[in-house]
């Protein structure tokens, strides 16, 4: 059984180095690691042990990680944050396309691994908890009301903002504080699935935003070949 109060992040990963360094990293942190070194262990355990997180290689001996993605999903929700030595722009925007909340390289710094950790699980908590976000979201200097289509920094007046603009800061937003959301995944949901690969459009008004969001601009954190981040991972 699970220790009361302690998460479980099941680490799946054929390196016997990769759990040996991250077993007690995780317990320090405060959660209970399980361990998997093949695709199909990963998704045994997932699914017996219902673990709060998954912490998922793509280099798998059995079954290479992204079409393990799908069959996770196909019957669980649990937050997925990819581990990889794979750096091609692809094999990220695939990853995230196919379920995966975040993806770190390898090799990582503890310090952000346990920061995209936090960030996923606090998503997934207020997920749970809310299901679809109040009228009012904050995240740092920046406030929407999501009833009005209105958007304030730091109690300013509010911004002008065209219709997809709008549509854009809000799906940016509601995505979480610190998530990696992909271009195609932004497209789809505010210009639609028949421009998903109009990276253009994109690059467009995400610079728009920026001048508009003033002080507040830096929320908007580009990931070079693969989409954006929103707001803090911490």
């Amino acid at each position: 059984m699970s220790a009361p109060g302690r998460p479980r992040v099941l680490v799946v990963d054929d390196e016997p180095q990769i759990h040996r360094f991250l077993g007690p990293a995780l317990e320090a942190a405060g959660y209970e690691p399980l361990r998997a070194e093949t695709a199909a262990e990963g998704l045994r355990l997932t699914a017996e042990r219902s673990p709060a997180l998954v912490l998922l290689d793509l280099g798998l001996p059995d079954m290479d990680g992204q079409q393990a993605l799908p069959r996770l999903r196909s019957f669980s929700a649990v937050p997925v944050v990819v581990l990889s030595a794979r750096d091609q722009e692809g094999e990220k925007v695939a990853a995230l396309d196919a379920g995966a909340d975040d993806y770190v390289e390898k090799p990582f710094a503890l310090g952000e691994l346990l920061a995209r950790i936090r960030a996923a699980l606090r998503r997934a908590r207020a997920a749970s908890e809310g299901g679809v976000p109040g009228p009012l979201l904050r995240i740092g200097p920046l406030e929407l009301d999501l009833t009005r289509r209105s958007a304030r920094v730091e109690g300013g007046e509010p911004l002008c903002l065209t219709p997809r603009e709008w549509d854009l800061l809000a799906a940016l937003a509601q995505a979480g504080a610190g998530r990696v959301i992909t271009q195609r995944q932004l497209l789809t949901a505010v210009w639609g699935p028949a421009h998903a690969k109009d990276a253009q459009y994109l690059r467009v008004y995400i610079g728009r935003l920026r001048q508009k969001l003033g002080a507040a601009a830096g929320l908007i954190r580009t990931e070079p070949g693969v989409g954006y981040r929103f707001g803090e991972a911490e």
